[in-house]
């Protein structure tokens, strides 16, 4: 498709949208007792992380991880300190979990996701394109 001088398609039509990378259903769970700080990879593309402050538990969320990336939980217990639980599941499979305790306690669950759909295991996960 080429463009004409007034930068729209020159067939009148609208560009096409851009697709989005495959992902697969990633849920991160926390539980115990304390107030923790989470961070968390969900569908951002740049590898960043959403960081939650002052969460009360239990917590839980749902997203979508790109296959390829590495979807990952981090807790950090505040200064009170606690004990808490961290849980990570891949395609509705538990994938790791760990625990931190005491005062300012870290713990972090990581799990791995295929390359692509055609990769081994993918065809197992829930995949959205």
């Amino acid at each position: 498709m080429g463009f004409g001088c007034s930068g729209f398609p020159e067939d009148g039509g609208q560009e096409s949208p851009r697709r989005s990378a495959p992902t697969a259903a990633v849920v991160y769970e926390v539980s115990g007792e304390g107030t923790v700080e989470i961070s968390y990879l969900g569908r951002d593309e740049q590898g960043g992380a959403t960081v939650e402050k002052n969460v009360a538990l239990p917590w839980k969320t749902s997203v979508r991880v790109p296959l390829g990336s590495r979807p990952s939980v981090n807790i950090v217990l505040d200064g009170e300190g606690g004990q808490v639980r961290c849980s990570l599941a891949v395609g509705g499979r538990h994938a790791q979990s760990s625990t931190a305790s005491g005062p300012y306690g870290r713990a972090t669950c990581s799990g791995t996701l295929p390359e692509g759909v055609s990769g081994r295991g993918a065809e197992a996960l829930p995949v959205l394109r």
